[in-house]
């Protein structure tokens, strides 16, 4: 693995020739097991090694990032990035993050354990193969990676981070006959191997609905209806309402619908959304930001409230608002009191939501998207699994119409969520 005698080389080039500079270096170890048409394949190993440099002087800044961390190669980019930086705007946001206590991180394991996932993908094939006989697998996978990455600038910060996890994916469909589902996927993340790889995330509950969904019927026309959206699609809902209305780009061109909203209502109240980078729940975190922070938990929606926008440091300087304490992500929702079966029950009409295809929202928010692997409630039953149908909703709207939140919540890993029910959404069938 690189260390950062690297960084020390690059800052002493850099000290007598820039006012401020900031360098980092990853390097990410990864072991992949892959079952091919239902098959184990051989492990493969690869590495990722990331060498970047940020500089700013005269209120001028340069970025640069190789793949070589060798003293010449950091010679050359030095010589780029200078170059590069004399040739941008000027721009008095520009920053490095201050002075920090110099920290050292370790999460999960240092090493895979190959035996262990060599054998439960193995059992994985076989108890798909076993419990759900229409089901075919395709891309399939079970890795280790392990990222090391030191960060250090001229302010004196240095951090160090090593962070080892697992991850498992799954892709597949259902065929019956000369009929077959779409695809369908799920996956997570996890610290340590433990249980059967059925045991963990929304896989053993995907692969039953997809078994389902070989044959599927359409809607007619458009009505307004309740959409539940499932634990395997609030992820992409949350992050284009993030990215649309609450990081750096929306509020530094002041396009966003929340610019002026902290602190009050922008959801209901049942709704409470973290990013928690840090806490013991989420496997796939992350202990420094890329601006050169120890990162810290967040709740971004506080029962309904505004507590804090996405903001960078560079985000803070140009709108005057406050650096957010971390740079997203690591998403928890919290549960409601509302179970998932009685959520289905008070659907008059409307549909569950599992995952979805399209567009993304403009500055707005407006969004229209396909269902996939989606189903079709009417008077509180679940009637067939749906094809062609589209929803369309204003993500600003949508967070204020949510309406129950479920007890049940999935963990990913990266991510914590339950279902969600939001009223008033436009459905279009054929």
């Amino acid at each position: 693995m690189v260390n950062n005698e690297i960084l020390v080389y690059a800052l002493g080039k850099l000290k007598d020739q820039v006012e401020k500079s900031q360098c980092y270096v990853s390097q990410s170890k990864k072991y992949e097991l892959n079952l091919e048409n239902g098959e184990m394949s051989l492990l493969r190993t690869t590495l990722d090694n990331t060498f970047g440099i940020t500089i700013i002087n005269n209120h001028k800044k340069g970025n640069i990032t190789l793949n070589k961390t060798d003293t010449q190669s950091v010679d050359d980019a030095i010589i780029s990035i200078i170059d590069i930086c004399e040739s941008s705007e000027v721009d008095t946001a520009f920053d490095i993050a201050p002075f920090q206590q110099s920290k050292v991180f370790a999460l999960g394991d240092q090493a895979p354990d190959l035996d262990k996932m060599y054998d439960l993908l193995n059992q994985y094939a076989k108890e798909v193969k076993d419990k759900y006989p229409t089901i075919k697998l395709m891309d399939t996978a079970i890795s280790f990676t392990l990222t090391k990455k030191y960060l250090m600038n001229s302010n004196g910060v240095d951090f160090t981070e090593a962070l080892g996890t697992y991850n498992f994916s799954s892709v597949f469909a259902a065929k019956s006959g000369n009929k077959s589902s779409s695809f369908n996927y799920s996956g997570y993340y996890l610290r340590q191997l433990e249980n059967d790889l059925l045991s963990y995330g929304s896989i053993n509950k995907v692969l039953k609905e997809t078994t389902e969904q070989i044959e599927t019927n359409c809607i007619e026309g458009k009505f307004k209806g309740e959409v539940i959206l499932s634990p395997d699609c609030m992820g992409e809902f949350i992050s284009n309402y993030i990215n649309t209305y609450l990081t750096d780009v929306p509020l530094i061109s002041k396009t966003s619908l929340l610019k002026d909203k902290l602190n009050e209502q922008v959801a209901n109240p049942i709704f409470t959304l973290h990013s928690k980078p840090r806490s013991e729940k989420i496997t796939k975190g992350y202990n420094i930001t890329g601006d050169g922070f120890e990162a810290e938990d967040m709740t971004i929606i506080d029962k309904g409230r505004l507590n804090s926008f996405v903001l960078s440091l560079y985000g803070a300087n140009k709108t005057g608002l406050e650096r957010s304490k971390n740079t997203g992500g690591c998403f928890i929702v919290d549960p409601g009191e509302t179970s998932i079966e009685e959520m289905i029950k008070s659907v008059d009409k409307g549909v569950l939501v599992n995952r979805v295809s399209g567009g993304h929202p403009n500055d707005n928010g407006d969004l229209s998207v396909v269902l996939k692997n989606s189903y079709y409630i009417e008077h509180g039953e679940i009637k067939f699994p749906l094809n062609e149908t589209m929803i369309s909703l204003n993500l600003n709207e949508a967070f204020k119409n949510i309406n129950q939140v479920s007890k049940e919540t999935i963990d990913f890993g990266s991510d914590i969520f339950p279902y969600v029910k939001v009223k008033d959404v436009l459905i279009s069938g054929k």
